[in-house]
């Protein structure tokens, strides 16, 4: 049955069998024209294969973006000042990714004049939320279409049954897992992952190596921040492309980064997943260390829980909502002193650290030295300590009974 009349849609088009299949079924159930919209943001496919894919699939135009500089500014980076994770562990690769891979969409749908933007992730999953509440936020006139929705296709081999009958060019390889890659990770579920008892096969891996096939001598590098953000490895100035890219080649060949978890999806269900982020678990580390050094005590302390929260925000692709804006200028403020340089050595997964200097390091010597110093004043804290332990000495004594209330 056909579904109400569509001029015009904006696809989101990853090449895959899913979007490749969405094409032709759009055309056939809304009677549209189909725009595909291919978004790099470092995942390192061969887009003019993408492209040719497309318009066979029955795209009128093809979109083939380059984001990877502005996802890594403006996405990343944020969310790396914030220190902010997922559960303690997913450093966010497929979450932060949607959003900007929206806006484009909603960019090119106002250019083009089309009514509706459509995706194809499905209906079990988190990526449908970050896409449609991105369109939400910046377009909320346009119509969302979502086919893992609508249509009768519930598994892979139907939907390479329907590309057959439609004359859509399908790849040839079965992929085991189902993964996502761009500049910052790759993720993998579904096959023997979904029994969580099961071990990640070492063949799995695509970016890093196996911990135990990593080099057996530690590899010393170091990080300069400005602001809390990354610019040199080793000394060498980059810009931000290239510096991912680099510590995404060093962290993966020291096996650096390899995360398994067992994650609370937004949608109810637990998702077991392994992603490798060389790069970012390199840069987490790195400036994580330069704020022990450079935030004080209550800042950083205030600043754990911001960053629980801003990892919940980004996963649930609440990006565009105003308490992640407001969060993100509160982050920016502390980061004006989070410069300086980070030491670590990586050996076989681990991220070991090597030393860090910042000019705005709070930390003293003359102060903290157990040599003799003429800045402290060890006295001074017999007070401190009986007024912070006040409320447990009246605590005590109203107990014992020597304190009798009126």
């Amino acid at each position: 049955m056909a579904k109400e009349k569509i001029s015009k849609v904006v696809l989101a088009y990853s090449g895959g069998l899913d979007t490749s299949v969405i094409i032709p079924w759009l055309k056939e159930n809304y009677g549209c024209e189909v725009i595909a919209v291919c978004a790099d943001v470092g995942q390192g496919d061969e887009l003019n294969v993408v492209r040719e894919k497309a318009l066979k699939s029955g795209a009128s135009k093809v979109f083939i973006e380059d984001l990877t500089k502005d996802f890594i500014e403006n996405y990343i980076f944020p969310t790396l000042k914030a220190n902010a994770v997922y559960e303690e562990k997913y450093l966010l690769g497929t979450s932060f990714a949607r959003p900007i891979i929206a806006k484009k969409l909603v960019e090119i749908a106002k250019a083009e004049g089309a009514e509706a933007v459509a995706h194809g992730a499905t209906g079990k999953g988190n990526d449908q939320v970050r896409f449609e509440l991105t369109v939400k936020a910046l377009a909320p006139e346009l119509k969302i279409i979502a086919p893992w929705r609508e249509w009768e296709l519930d598994s892979r081999e139907s939907e390479i049954e329907y590309a057959k009958a439609h004359n859509i060019p399908i790849a040839a390889e079965n992929k085991k897992y189902s993964m996502d890659r761009n500049i910052w990770h790759l993720s993998h579920e579904g096959s023997d992952l979904e029994d969580p008892f099961n071990a990640p096969n070492n063949s799995m891996f695509l970016i890093s190596k196996a911990p135990e096939d990593a080099p057996d001598k530690p590899e010393e590098i170091s990080i300069d921040f400005e602001a809390g953000i990354p610019v040199a490895i080793n000394g060498v100035k980059k810009n931000s492309v290239e510096l991912v890219t680099e510590l995404n080649e060093i962290g993966a060949r020291n096996g650096i980064g390899i995360v398994d978890i067992c994650e609370n999806r937004l949608v109810g269900m637990k998702s077991r997943g392994v992603y490798e982020n060389p790069a970012g678990s390199i840069l987490y580390y790195a400036h994580r260390e330069l704020e022990y050094l450079c935030l004080d005590r209550a800042t950083f302390h205030f600043k754990q829980h911001v960053a629980v929260k801003y990892g919940e925000l980004v996963y649930d692709g609440m990006w565009f909502c105003p308490l992640r804006e407001a969060l993100a200028a509160f982050v920016d403020e502390t980061q004006k002193t989070v410069s300086g340089t980070v030491k670590l050595k990586l050996y076989k997964g681990n991220i070991i650290s090597a030393g860090s200097k910042s000019p705005y390091s709070l930390y003293s010597k003359e102060f903290v030295t157990f040599e003799h110093d003429d800045v402290y004043n060890q006295a001074d804290a017999t007070g401190f300590i009986n007024l912070f332990g006040l409320p447990l000495k009246v605590r005590a004594l109203v107990k014992g009974g020597n304190i009798v209330n009126s």
